[in-house]
């Protein structure tokens, strides 16, 4: 939300002091405003500007020494008001693009190209997560028997995606049941989302046949796993921890375990890009600080956006010390998810 209590000498102060300590990391003084940017007032003037800034909770002035940092606050309102995102550099956008031309590898191995080539371009630790597919209809359901008494599941989403899952029998199956089953199962779910057919499995197969019945009654008791995504751990992909802990925050022993302690800790990454974004937001989302709630996060800024496929999506981002350079991550992670969700189109299409 834009604030409007500042007044221009105010605005301009803050956004220099940003841009300041975003490039040195060292907390900001009026005399090193004065001599940087060509204000037309003293440093006298600028320390009274700044003054007025802490007070309004815009910065804070750390006791070891003269100067002034960002605060949270200071933060989001350079983000949502100061700040111009910038034109992603030719150079980037050519080594996106090389990444991506010519043979497009499987989505596990394309995911993980993302990741890595996001932390390599930003220096900051990077978060891919796999399509969630219960949002996702089916396309077809395949059975596969591996023994008599053992079947794989192959659950194929419209978008392309699939998900694989074992189910076991008490007694032996026969092929001609399996191929039945696959038939009933494919013309009364195909085209409806994933979880919707877990939430009304057993309503629309109270009527099966006897001899088919006790492999839909399988089906029924494993609808909660055949139909839902994945472990939510086992759909993140986490890269960067040696090009993060290179930032200066990073010199402090606390902070440098802190941030391996978040980087071991999928969960809480998940939830963060699991709650960041806004329904259906197409936009790029900057969580900042304390706005991501939990106390790992306190410290750091989160950038990310979606990335769609048909009717499933997942999410690419970074997270990084809160003295982050925001236009240019801004615009990276926004041309990446847009270049990731036109691989997978042509991909899938193929």
């Amino acid at each position: 939300m834009l604030d409007d209590s500042l007044n221009e000498r105010e605005k301009n102060i803050l956004r220099y002091i940003i841009q300041q300590f975003i490039s040195t990391a060292a907390p900001v003084g009026s005399r090193n405003i004065t001599r940087k940017y060509q204000l037309g007032f003293s440093p006298a003037t600028v320390r009274n500007i700044m003054s007025d800034l802490e007070d309004s909770g815009y910065i804070d002035h750390p006791h070891t020494s003269a100067g002034r940092i960002p605060t949270d606050k200071g933060y989001r309102f350079y983000v949502d008001s100061l700040m111009d995102v910038q034109e992603l550099r030719n150079f980037d956008k050519g080594l996106i693009n090389k990444e991506f031309e010519g043979n497009i590898p499987e989505t596990e191995e394309l995911l993980n190209i993302t990741s890595a080539l996001l932390s390599r371009i930003t220096k900051q630790l990077a978060c891919v997560t796999y399509p969630k597919l219960e949002s996702g209809r089916l396309e077809k359901i395949q059975i596969i028997s591996l023994t008599s008494t053992r079947i794989l599941v192959v659950i194929a989403v419209t978008s392309g995606f699939a998900k694989t899952i074992t189910l076991e029998f008490t007694s032996d199956i026969k092929e001609s049941q399996l191929a039945a089953v696959q038939q009933l199962l494919n013309e009364r779910l195909s085209g409806l989302p994933l979880n919707e057919i877990r939430a009304t499995f057993n309503e629309r197969f109270k009527d099966v046949e006897e001899d088919q019945n006790n492999i839909i009654r399988v089906f029924v008791d494993s609808a909660d796993k055949i139909f839902s995504d994945v472990k939510q751990t086992e759909r993140l992909v986490i890269t960067g921890a040696k090009n993060i802990i290179k930032q200066p925050e990073f010199e402090d022993p606390q902070k440098f375990q802190g941030i391996i302690e978040l980087i071991e800790d999928k969960d809480i990454i998940i939830h963060i890009m699991e709650k960041s974004a806004e329904p259906s937001s197409s936009q790029v989302q900057v969580s900042i600080g304390k706005e991501n709630k939990h106390r790992e996060l306190s410290e750091y800024s989160f950038v990310s956006k979606e990335y769609k496929i048909g009717d499933v999506s997942g999410k690419l981002g970074i997270i990084g010390p809160k003295r982050m350079e925001y236009s240019k991550v801004i615009a990276i992670v926004n041309y990446m998810a847009n270049i990731l969700s036109e691989v997978l189109k042509t991909n899938t299409a193929k």
